[in-house]
């Protein structure tokens, strides 16, 4: 997940595949440091678990946005004014509308129409699957595009 971030007066990307491997605490304590304390505007959280979620939190900042895709994995996230309300920090999201482009994206995926550089930072063929999760898992890649 690339996160777009403002430092000073510049944008520039917080990738964590690259830039921040850590997770948790540390993981929040990191983008806040790339940062300069700021935090970030906006994230982007597709993984969907509660611990993703509270890395979200802790790495926007004060009148941003939080962004949910696909399907939360939990019911018990801290929403009041302490975690949300009181920060001004706006949460939305939804299903990945998923059948809304799958006539159009996987294919210009594969044949490069379709600006997928920010997702797929690795492609692999079948023989390598396991070396794709691994990759994943280990935070080394974002995510891996499988080629026949």
């Amino acid at each position: 997940m690339a996160l777009p971030a403002t430092a000073g007066h510049g944008s520039h990307w917080v990738n964590p595949t690259g830039g921040v491997p850590e997770h948790g605490a540390e993981g929040i304590e990191k983008v806040r440091e790339l940062t300069g304390g700021q935090a970030v505007h906006a994230v982007l959280e597709a993984v969907g678990s509660m611990d993703a979620y509270a890395t979200a939190v802790g790495i926007v900042r004060h009148g941003g946005v939080i962004s949910r895709v696909g399907l939360p994995q939990y019911e018990g996230a801290a929403i009041g004014f302490g975690s949300l309300f009181g920060p001004n920090i706006t949460l939305t999201g939804g299903p990945a509308p998923v059948r809304a482009y799958i006539d159009e994206l996987p294919p210009g995926v594969l044949d490069g129409t379709a600006e997928s550089g920010r997702v797929f930072d690795q492609t692999i063929g079948l023989e390598q699957v396991p070396d794709g999760y691994r990759a994943m898992d280990e935070r080394t890649s974002l995510k891996v595009l499988i080629r026949p």
